[in-house]
């Protein structure tokens, strides 16, 4: 009856416009969509009764239950935790199934390469939003520079998951949870690595987020983006060897990376240890643990950090609840942990909130004798709380992979992610129809 079967392994929050994506294409080629997740009824809840599509109870975990609904299976999405990815790629080596994620390339992951290969297996990762997105749209405008007799010399990237204006009004960070909050909490540790100017640049956690870069999106104002970890990684990757500056990061709204170094400065986002008595603590007593006395929690913030009492900081922090008698509603956790539980009660979207995606790209160059700018910007504004810009920007690119996949238009093999133009013309190409598309200016340099 059904001439392909696509199998999506985890049915949270980003998958809604993937599965709604599928589905539809699934109904236009007689194809087959199987959603499965631990939790059946979140699987259940976005298939419903479409006659393309069946929901079925999927764990990781219990491989000889997994295995034969990947062997079923065409082509394989997941969306299960990243560090999950590799138990996913080898049950698609064995049963010879194509892969695709919207995760970084492991090292894991990695030494599926050659066994992929010989297979004439496609293991494409990085292929949601950030990473993704920024790849497909970045390669594209650098590889019509080289072709256009140009040699690009910086590139800066910066990408963010918001909230859009009308949203949460009151809210002064300007940001909700979009994406996994755990990953938001743990972003930025370890060490950001780039190259600026010439020379490698080094920004230890505890200092990242006082380095930040100032950007503007025409259109949209005025935003602040601090570096992922490691930005080097992509010179080879997108032929940038010689360049001058290299950086990739996360896109904020103003004011957001101060207020967030304080949590970090205290070790709010430390995740290395258990903390004792959660069960009876409050939300204030949490941060009191940090703090070097028993005065309010405020004043010992205010103080520690030269902050005005009345000051943005201060706002941000009490709006998040941080200094409530609130009980934290945990038995147990890492610092990182009752932080996340802490933010997600105000911080997770609610019925009538819409998110806001922000991709912004900057890239010099030389031609002709002359110095080049040119600044490129992609926004997307979510539906609702659940058909979120987020869930779009990394649903659809998954999705479309996918059906070029299974019409057997993707040539490459192997482990791999979307930098070529066999991948970015018909993925950008086709979220353009959907409205997602960069837009370009020159400027001066």
């Amino acid at each position: 009856m059904w001439n392909r079967n696509i199998l999506v392994l985890g049915a949270g929050r980003s998958s809604a416009a993937l599965i709604a994506y599928l589905l539809q294409q699934a109904t236009q080629h007689a194809w087959k969509v199987t959603v499965g997740d631990v939790a059946l009824k979140h699987a259940q809840a976005h298939v419903a009764d479409h006659p393309n599509g069946e929901a079925i109870a999927f764990s990781i975990d219990d491989a000889r239950a997994g295995s034969p609904a990947i062997a079923a299976a065409d082509v394989v999405i997941s969306l299960l935790p990243a560090h999950l990815h590799p138990e996913v790629g080898k049950l698609c080596l064995q049963n010879r199934k194509h892969l695709v994620t919207a995760s970084y390339v492991s090292e894991e992951m990695k030494q599926f390469d050659a066994e992929a290969r010989q297979l004439g297996l496609l293991f494409l990762n990085e292929c949601g939003l950030d990473p993704g997105i920024d790849h497909m749209s970045a390669m594209q405008v650098l590889d019509r520079i080289k072709a256009e007799g140009g040699k690009t010399t910086s590139f800066e990237s910066f990408t963010g998951g918001l909230i859009a204006p009308e949203t949460d009004p009151e809210n002064p960070w300007r940001y909700k949870f979009t994406w996994n909050p755990r990953n938001v909490v743990m972003a930025g540790q370890g060490t950001a690595r780039f190259l600026q100017d010439g020379k490698y640049r080094y920004i230890p956690y505890q200092q990242l987020f006082t380095r930040t870069t100032p950007v503007v999106v025409p259109g949209y104002g005025a935003y602040e983006g601090y570096a992922n970890r490691d930005s080097l990684k992509y010179l080879e990757t997108y032929q940038l060897e010689n360049i001058q500056t290299m950086i990739r990061g996360t896109l904020r709204n103003q004011g957001y990376c101060r207020a967030w170094n304080i949590l970090v400065q205290l070790g709010c986002c430390d995740d290395s240890y258990i903390m004792e008595d959660i069960a009876a603590m409050t939300h204030r007593e949490f941060m009191q643990s940090f703090l070097p006395a028993d005065e309010p929690a405020e004043k010992l913030v205010v103080n520690l950090f030269s902050l005005e009492p009345d000051g943005e900081e201060m706002k941000r922090l009490a709006w998040s609840g941080l200094f409530s008698d609130e009980k934290i509603g945990l038995s147990k956790g890492s610092p990182a942990r009752i932080l996340e539980h802490i933010l997600n009660k105000r911080w997770k979207l609610v019925p009538g909130d819409k998110d806001f995606i922000v991709m912004w790209h900057r890239f010099r160059y030389e031609q002709e004798g002359k110095s080049k700018c040119v600044e490129a910007w992609l926004t997307a504004t979510g539906n609702n709380e659940v058909h979120t810009a987020m869930a779009k920007t990394v649903g659809l690119p998954l999705g479309i992979a996918a059906k070029l996949v299974l019409q057997n238009k993707l040539r490459a093999v192997g482990v791999t992610i979307p930098v070529t133009a066999e991948f970015y013309l018909p993925i950008l190409e086709e979220l353009r129809t959907f409205g997602i598309a960069l837009q370009e200016r020159e400027v001066e340099r």
